[in-house]
């Protein structure tokens, strides 16, 4: 059996996997440990629960992938920071300096955690967006398919086009920074009073709440995709170019109006600005998707980077594009790209055929019921044990109560997908607003998502592909969304989840037992967290969020615990 170590670490989201004889075994995130969003830190933690989940000691190691390759397109930066001298020492430190940093920390750790393994496996640099791009295809279920990679930047590079057949992956064309998707959208997420690189999906839950006609003219005059499907910006309104903290140059707020403060309220500019870039980045994105068509003549596309993570983009891709049908890995940002990097030297370097196909998020930690009734017993709280969890929780969720819902093995991926979630009956109206007021004390105009069954999915949502990872929006077929008022959005949209039983039993049959007692087999499916912090991945975790939140129940493994009336 050969294993090989998996690392993200060089920018955000720091992750581990391990990879076994051409399988997927395990898959943590660094911020499921460590208790930090979106770490930045190494990924010791995550590497050492990743082999102690498969019995796995150093010495079986046999190659450290890692998802970055620091001198790649060293030549590029150097000229960028050359040729804007007044910025040049911040360029230089976070392009330059911070690869030295991150090199030295990376190899101090490989010294340390080899230190007794007479022959230490090599250090496999793989490019950011071969990592991002080609490793999610080596996953995908396609045999053949074009690859398109969006992001900020990944050594200088930011968005990645080609196509890949078997084993086989070929480049069709690049874009590099400053030119990027990624930035122009963290641009406007900070516009909107958000936290760059980590709040982008507020800024597509605000899109709708606004009119993207009022700004759309002059926001798309900053986009142009080439005939060879080149991003190129208008750089006149950004200062991000130059690593600045503030992204935004005068021009943007002289153009778009005064930025949002973040304990401002929202002004309806703000809404119709995010609107705006919002249905720019799709067209852009729909742009690049028909030169990459016509290029490849392929009816599959495969989507990863950062901007991937964009439900409400890859929807209008499915419904738009040439394409058929489109693959976005579950962990679609830089936390996949531990899986991108090992996949990608496993199938592509050492030429192993291709045995894996990643659809199974649940490829976390797990505890068993003697743990969790062991933790409970320390605990000295009072539980019943049920013989059936999936009728109980519907039952619970009938009444109108919000469980918090942990079930085998954790999620990998910024997604809640049934192992680590919190639950609620999407019929009854007010949940919406209970649950982000009382639950996960976020803006009230934060949606939610609906999981569903894969038999009954295009009954309730007007979309012909499944969406196991719940990245594609479509939606909500207009019977239902009066129906289901807590899980559509303003827009009659919804981020919806198919469920399959043979992915997540016990997640699917609670669907099936709500179904029976509602009327719809869909349930309001959200992260077990609360704002600011990681999905809960311990059981002393989830009874930490249980009991400082207004969560009802908490079903965990085959334990129901309640507060009191």
């Amino acid at each position: 059996m050969s294993n090989i170590l998996g690392i993200n670490h060089y920018f955000h989201d720091s992750s581990a996997c391990l990879v076994s004889d051409g399988k997927l075994v395990a898959a943590i995130e660094e911020e499921r440990l460590t208790l930090r969003k979106h770490s930045r830190e190494f990924p010791a933690l995550a590497v050492d629960r990743c082999l102690d989940f498969a019995s796995i000691a150093p010495r079986d190691i046999d190659y450290v992938a890692v998802s970055i390759n620091p001198t790649h397109n060293l030549a590029k930066k150097t000229a960028y920071a050359m040729k804007n001298p007044r910025h040049a020492p911040v360029i230089y430190d976070h392009e330059i300096n911070h690869a030295i940093r991150r090199q030295r920390e990376l190899k101090a750790w490989h010294r340390r955690f080899f230190a007794d393994v007479k022959k230490p496996p090599p250090i496999a640099y793989v490019e950011h967006h071969l990592a991002h791009v080609a490793g999610s295809f080596f996953v995908s279920p396609y045999e053949e398919a074009a690859l398109l990679g969006m992001d900020g930047s990944g050594e200088w590079a930011t968005t990645w086009i080609g196509q890949g057949r078997g084993n086989e992956v070929k480049c069709l064309g690049q874009s590099y920074f400053p030119h990027s998707l990624g930035s122009f959208y963290e641009a406007v997420t900070q516009f909107c009073g958000f936290k760059t690189n980590y709040d982008e999906g507020k800024t597509m839950g605000l899109a709708p709440l606004g009119d993207p006609e009022r700004f759309y003219p002059a926001v798309s005059k900053l986009v142009n995709i080439t005939e060879t499907g080149e991003v190129r910006l208008d750089l006149s309104y950004f200062n991000f170019q130059f690593f600045s903290w503030n992204r935004l140059a005068p021009k943007f707020e002289k153009e778009f109006g005064q930025r949002r403060r973040p304990d401002e309220e929202f002004q309806s500019h703000h809404m119709d600005v995010a609107a705006a870039f919002q249905r720019v980045l799709e067209d852009s994105a729909l742009k690049i998707c028909d030169r990459l068509h016509r290029e490849t003549g392929m009816s599959k596309l495969v989507v990863a980077g950062g901007v991937a993570l964009n439900s409400v983009m890859n929807g209008r891709i499915v419904r738009e594009s040439p394409f058929d049908d489109i693959y976005v890995m579950p962990a679609a940002g830089d936390n996949g790209t531990s899986i991108g990097a090992a996949f990608y030297h496993l199938n592509s370097r050492l030429g192993k055929p291709r045995d894996y196909v990643h659809l199974d998020p649940f490829i976390g930690t797990g505890y068993s019921n003697d743990e969790i009734g062991k933790m409970l017993d320390t605990a000295k709280l009072d539980y019943t044990v049920s013989d059936n969890v999936a009728r109980d929780a519907a039952e619970i969720l009938a009444e109108g109560k919000i469980i918090g819902w942990f079930q085998g093995r954790m999620e990998f991926g910024p997604r809640s997908l049934g192992g680590r979630s919190i639950l609620a009956n999407p019929a009854i109206r007010s949940m919406k607003d209970k649950i982000n007021a009382e639950v996960k004390f976020r803006e009230a105009f934060r949606p939610f998502a609906p999981a569903t069954t894969v038999a009954r999915y295009q009954e309730y949502f007007d979309t012909e592909v499944e969406a196991p990872f719940m990245l594609k929006v479509c939606q909500v077929r207009p019977e239902y969304q009066d129906k289901l008022p807590a899980i559509t959005h303003v827009d009659g949209s919804a981020r919806v989840q198919t469920v399959r039983r043979e992915t997540n039993a016990v997640f699917y049959d609670l669907i099936v037992e709500l179904g029976k007692l509602s009327g719809y087999e869909v349930v309001l499916n959200t992260s077990f967290n609360i704002q600011g912090q990681p999905i809960v991945e311990s059981p002393v975790e989830a009874l930490k969020c249980f009991w400082s939140t207004g969560l009802d129940v908490l079903v965990i493994g085959n334990h129901i615990v309640k507060k009191r009336s």
